[in-house]
């Protein structure tokens, strides 16, 4: 996902996509645990992701609390 898409999004469904990739790092680790993943790159891609959702979630989060 890239920054551009994800600021587009509303902060509820921000919430549900960082948790939905969290999710979706927990089932990859615990494939690659038992050695079932052959795209180890996926990791990463998935890290990067989830601290760019609480980026953008926390820049909203400021930008909120900054106007009141």
């Amino acid at each position: 996902m890239t920054t551009k898409e994800i600021r587009d999004l509303a902060p509820t469904e921000i919430t549900t996509k960082l948790r939905e990739t969290r999710e979706q790092l927990l089932q990859l680790r615990l494939r690659k645990q038992t050695g079932q993943v052959e795209k180890t790159h996926e990791l990463r891609v998935l890290r990067k992701d989830i601290a760019r959702l609480e980026t953008i979630t926390r820049e909203k989060n400021k930008k909120t609390t900054a106007a009141a």
